[in-house]
């Protein structure tokens, strides 16, 4: 699901970069790197939560969780900071 949902977030990034500027496409391009970098951080946790048990496993998959989450948080700042550059042009 996660694949898939990436897959249609970039195809939404490719078919808006035609209207976007240069400016904008490298602001939010910046701020999409990073929130991938944070969600490879959270698989990253996800897949070592599978190999432990009790609370050792729910502290993993809550710091996944978070990440997760600041991944989102980033995009959407990314998001709003892109469209800061294109209200300035």
């Amino acid at each position: 699901m996660k694949t898939f949902v990436t897959i249609l977030g970039l195809a939404s990034m490719v078919a808006l970069a035609a209207c976007d500027s240069k400016q904008e496409n490298k602001v939010e391009n910046a701020y999409e790197n990073q929130a991938d970098a944070l969600d490879n951080q959270a698989d990253n946790m996800e897949a070592m939560a599978d190999n432990l048990t009790g609370n050792a496993e729910n502290a993993a998959e809550n710091a996944a969780d978070a990440l997760e989450n600041k991944a989102d948080a980033t995009r959407e700042a990314g998001e709003k900071a892109a469209d800061a550059v294109e209200k300035k042009h």
